[in-house]
């Protein structure tokens, strides 16, 4: 036979206390003293005790849960942010439940029917801006929420965690320019579309800004939006590329559509970066292998910041919400060169 599991009640006794009191200390409770929560925590410690979740759930009238709604959280940049969050909600008390969006109407629902007490006590977007009809439905919330890689103007009651993708935008295009190059292609994302995204939409925007600030001409031939992924990016560039005056350079509003341009160029014998320069955006892991240069992005530190930021909420309900906007850095690889 197993040995017995120790209980609650076992706790108490070896420590001279009640039961509630064990419970109040393993719950951090005030009402417990410093030394008394010590002896306690040290018998917890030595019979490798496991508080019973439910019971815990009851005795401090939570959930212990967390919800993050993420969207299609197999892209990469979105797994990345996923991973900070896993890795630093697993040293806390809480399980953490994800609700996986891709379709519209699963992010309305998600949004009405989440952030209620009696399901989570917190909630993590990721990815997702509200669009002004969805804002009172995050403002009224029972339950603390933060904003990672989304934001809107009228949720400044909210944690949010940026990056300034416009400035990113602008800056890739600038060191093409410094390249040499005046003919640069952009691929990226629709900017209308019905999950409000708004990463490449403001890293076009950049994009537009320098070469306005530079005084190249907008050629919309150079500009192709397609949903997300590296195929249509590769039936995009293959079409710009085929020009009779293609592009010497293409920023792909993401690392995975950068390797759907290269594949383009591949497949015309073009050659990487004496005939065409190509530069991402994120730096996932696959832009390291392939050499690709991109915008890194803090995705892993993002997700992280993000549960800190709940954490802290949590315990503290009178937190003051920041909108923290984190650094990008160009990373300079084998796939961008001066035109030839």
């Amino acid at each position: 036979m197993g040995k017995k599991a120790i209980t609650i009640r076992d706790i108490a006794r070896i420590a001279g206390v009640s039961p509630g009191t064990v419970s109040r200390a393993i719950n951090n409770s005030p009402l417990v003293n410093v030394e008394t929560r010590q002896r306690i925590m040290e018998v917890v410690k030595a019979f490798d005790y496991v508080p019973h979740l439910a019971a815990q759930r009851l005795s401090t009238g939570k959930t212990l849960t967390i919800a993050v709604i993420v969207p299609f959280f197999t892209t990469p940049s979105v797994m990345e942010r996923l991973n900070g969050v896993v890795s630093t909600l697993s040293k806390s008390k809480y399980d953490l439940v994800i609700h996986n969006i891709e379709e519209p109407e699963q992010r309305a629902d998600c949004f009405r029917t989440i952030p209620r007490q009696d399901r989570v006590d917190g909630v993590l977007v990721i990815s997702i801006s509200p669009t002004d009809d969805e804002v009172p439905l995050l403002a009224e919330a029972s339950v603390p929420i933060v904003l990672i890689d989304a934001h809107h103007a009228a949720l400044s009651m909210l944690h949010q965690i940026t990056v300034d993708d416009i400035a990113g935008g602008k800056a890739v295009t600038e060191y093409l320019i410094e390249l040499g190059h005046t003919k640069i292609g952009f691929v990226g994302d629709p900017a209308d579309n019905p999950f409000n995204f708004t990463s490449s939409r403001d890293r076009a925007l950049g994009y537009r800004r320098a070469l306005k600030a530079a005084g190249i001409p907008y050629r919309p031939e150079y500009y192709e939006e397609n949903p997300h992924g590296r195929q249509e990016a590769r039936e995009s560039a293959k079409k710009m590329l085929t020009l009779p005056e293609r592009p010497t350079a293409i920023f792909a509003s993401s690392d995975v559509q950068a390797v759907g341009v290269l594949e383009a160029a591949r497949e015309l014998g073009l050659r990487v970066p004496q005939d065409l320069s190509v530069v991402g955006y994120d730096d996932v892991e696959i832009a390291e292998i392939l050499g690709l240069t991109t915008m890194r992005q803090m995705l892993f530190e993002s997700g992280q910041r993000g549960v800190e930021l709940l954490l802290e909420t949590l315990e503290n309900p009178e937190t003051k919400p920041v909108h923290e906007v984190l650094p990008t850095e160009l990373v300079i690889r084998d796939t961008t060169g001066p035109p030839s």
